[in-house]
């Protein structure tokens, strides 16, 4: 068995929430606060469901976690989008989060349909 950090899934998953991490120290401080340490929460939650799925013993405990981090994933998505529309995110930083969203998401899924 792979270990965790081997797992393209948990890597881009981790590239996500990285940018996201260092992007707002550049947004405004009504921002941070608000939207801000949500999508941190967010995004660093994808990352934690999918290790902590992984260190599960059952198929069924694993899947579940992985469906926590998928639910984590569709949530990072929706603060993405609310940054950009409010003008904090501009499009080109959307379009380096959207190129990670476009592969982390197929993965994510993979991941959650071979989980036996």
């Amino acid at each position: 068995m792979k270990q965790l950090f081997e797992l393209d899934v948990y890597n881009l998953s981790e590239k996500l929430s990285d940018y996201i991490w260092y992007d707002f120290d550049k947004w405004p401080a009504k921002a941070q606060n608000t939207i801000g340490y949500q999508v941190i929460r967010s995004s660093d939650s994808i990352a934690a469901n999918i290790a902590e799925g992984y260190g599960r013993y059952s198929p069924a405990d694993r899947k579940k976690f992985y469906r926590y981090s998928r639910g984590s994933f569709e949530e990072t998505k929706a603060w993405l989008r609310k940054l950009n529309r409010r003008k904090i995110v501009s499009n080109n930083e959307l379009k380096k989060y959207t190129e990670i969203i476009n592969e982390l998401g197929p993965k994510l899924n993979a991941f959650i349909n071979s989980t036996k």
